[in-house]
């Protein structure tokens, strides 16, 4: 069996993953990165969700890594992309002029990006990317692991990748019951956390909906796909608190459970420049064709594009029939393929179904473009992933730490070893338990190192959605630019402490160490206080 060896392994190639790699190789750090989809970047890309950020995201609360992906991101559409004029000089670039956000982009573009800020270290050797594996078993000895074992996706071929530091990046937190790491998963009970928002007892399997995002446009001609598997059931599918069909324009609206009607308008000639992507005003979920549209036709030169290009990650596609997490392969695969069924199936309901506001029935100009997601089946490359198995923490996050409601005008807990900042509403949508969606108001918040700490494992970091949060605060903190900070902060712990010969635990116990790597922090652009900013 072939063996890699480096400084610091990275088990999962999404934001997290990526920026941890970055992290450790600006550090003078050997790298190695594994990956299992055939795209890195995780729920940018593989994924295809558009980056969800705060209202303050162009003027700061993100690292300065994170700046660099957005910034170069509008610049790859400078440079490649026939833009108009106007667009081109818009210094806040959105090419898809979508509501959910203030970069609206893509997928590919996000993954040429994140090719390019690794391929200086892959060329000169330091980077070793291993792709796509995945991982199957790990060699643990007391509280420290030695290796971790990944297998090939497609020949089965097995490999063995070992290193003084071990990062977790995987989208579903792989790698702790591999290393018998203690995790939690579902909901926390109240009597554990004190959370306003949580059960009075656990709920491990009550975890958040998946979703099989992917991306439409809308041209002449009928383009209807065969009827997919299971319509009928999902055609038929009403939740209880969902007041009508899961397939319809009706749901809950997220933040107040009302049930409403979103409106959808394929190409509607809108001017770009005009949207307002600011989710402190407004969610911008009203018209689904532009809440995630990720290329607005008027952005670029007469002729383009045919259509507009719109991300399908909407209310309906959330499955949420049974968890995925701690479940055999098969089982696992039968969800995702239960998953897959429910986005064809809203996909094939729009074609022929969906009410129109001329009174007429469906949208057979619907087209999927699994050409802009990288599927020959259409839809996007990965699921979108939630919630993850968690870390049992020095730090937890808890609901009361950065509620609106609980903290008010005293804002979020500042910790005092924290290393990076986020924001984004508590937002949890509809379980596997049967519970509604929770969208409450949040802070502007900070992320604790303790929070990136296993208890017990020395040498295993999380960097995703696997940190000390609950099931509750996971809503604001598993978004991108979180995830991003995450990561670059678990890279440069792990460089810091090899370079230091410390013990990240010795970082964040001692006044002394964790301010010099504060400071070093700092040096590398990571914000850790918000200035004086409400939340919403």
């Amino acid at each position: 069996m072939k063996e890699y060896s480096a400084d610091i392994l990275i088990v999962g190639g999404g934001l997290g993953g990526i920026a941890a790699a970055l992290a450790a190789l600006r550090n003078g750090r050997t790298v190695i990165m594994t990956e299992e989809f055939d795209w890195i970047g995780g729920q940018l890309t593989s994924q295809a969700v558009p980056p969800d950020e705060h209202s303050w995201v162009e003027q700061f609360g993100v690292t300065r890594g994170y700046r660099a992906l957005r910034n170069g991101i509008r610049q790859y559409y400078r440079d490649h992309y026939p833009l108009t004029e106007r667009s081109r000089a818009w210094g806040d670039l959105n090419p898809g002029a979508g509501h959910v956000s203030r970069l609206c982009h893509e997928p590919r573009v996000g993954l040429a990006v994140l090719e390019a800020m690794l391929l200086p270290y892959r060329a000169g050797g330091r980077l070793t990317v291993l792709q796509p594996y995945k991982p199957v078993s790990a060699e643990v000895d007391g509280d420290t692991v030695r290796s971790v074992t990944l297998r090939h996706r497609d020949s089965g071929d097995k490999v063995v990748a070992t290193a003084p530091y071990i990062i977790d990046a995987t989208e579903l937190g792989d790698l702790l019951p591999m290393t018998g790491t203690e995790y939690v998963k579902g909901f926390e009970s109240q009597a554990e956390t004190g959370e306003p928002s949580a059960p009075s007892e656990a709920q491990p399997e009550n975890q958040q909906a998946v979703s099989i995002c992917f991306a439409v446009d809308h041209v002449d001609g009928n383009h209807v796909i065969d009827k997919p598997d299971n319509y009928d059931f999902w055609r038929e599918y009403q939740p209880a608190f969902w007041g009508g069909p899961l397939l319809g324009w009706n749901s809950p609206h997220p933040r107040t459970l009302e049930i409403v009607t979103r409106s959808f308008t394929p190409n509607p000639d809108d001017d770009p420049l005009s949207v307002d992507a600011d989710q402190r005003r407004n969610p911008g979920d009203g018209n689904l064709w532009t809440f995630r549209r990720i290329a607005a036709r008027r952005n670029f030169l007469p002729g383009a594009y045919e259509s507009d290009i719109c991300l399908v990650n909407w209310p309906m596609i959330d499955y949420f029939e049974a968890p995925i997490i701690d479940v055999s392969e098969d089982e696992y695969a039968r969800r995702i393929k239960a998953a897959a069924d429910l986005s064809y199936s809203v996909f094939y309901w729009m074609q022929t179904e969906a009410p129109r506001t001329d009174g007429g029935i469906g949208f057979p100009g619907l087209r999927l473009r699994g050409d802009v997601t990288g599927t020959n089946h259409g839809l996007a490359m990965a699921p979108y992933i939630r919630e993850s198995r968690r870390i049992r923490a020095v730090t937890t996050v808890v609901e009361q730490d950065l509620s609106l409601a609980v903290r008010g005008d005293r804002g979020a807990v500042n910790y005092r070893d924290s290393i990076g900042v986020g924001m984004y509403r508590i937002d949890l949508h509809p379980s596997t338990g049967g519970d509604n969606y929770v969208d409450v108001g949040s802070c502007p918040f900070e992320i604790p190192l303790g929070a990136l700490l296993p208890r017990r494992m020395k040498n295993l970091l999380p960097a995703g959605k696997n940190i000390g949060t609950t099931h509750i605060t996971n809503g604001s903190y598993r978004l991108h630019p979180v995830e991003w900070n995450v990561g670059e902060v678990a890279g440069l712990l792990a460089a810091h402490c090899l370079e230091n010969r410390l013990t990240p635990h010795s970082v964040q116990a001692d006044d002394g160490l964790l301010g010099d790597f504060q400071a070093r922090l700092y040096h590398e652009g990571v914000e850790i206080r918000w200035p004086d900013v409400r939340g919403y």
